[in-house]
């Protein structure tokens, strides 16, 4: 179940980061209170994912998931750069998150 929090904390995390450019500068009510929000529910996803897995690895993964899916959003939807670097960058990434979650100690 912790690999499920910690996905689920990764993929939070991802509209959290949204809806921090949507809040543009905290200047946006709505936006700015999904940041509190999904902010919170990240961590706290995060928090219990802790409760078995390896500290170093859990938030390497959640960060991992929240940086890969994020750049990938902003390459998709928001216009970002899409070049072939950036592409290679980002499988980088998530190839680390694969390596930490097939080399954890304890892999629930």
């Amino acid at each position: 179940m912790s690999w499920i929090y910690l996905i689920i904390a990764g993929v939070i995390e991802i509209f959290w980061a949204m809806c921090m450019k949507q809040s543009e500068g905290f200047s946006k009510l709505w936006p700015s209170i999904g940041v509190l929000v999904l902010g919170g529910l990240s961590i706290g996803f995060l928090t219990l994912a802790l409760r078995d897995l390896p500290m170093g690895t859990a938030y390497a993964v959640w960060t991992g998931i929240g940086a890969s899916g994020t750049a990938i959003v902003g390459i998709l939807w928001l216009k970002d750069p899409a070049s072939a670097a950036r592409i290679v960058c980002i499988a980088m990434i998530i190839a680390g998150v694969i390596g930490l979650k097939i080399t954890a100690a304890d892999s629930h």
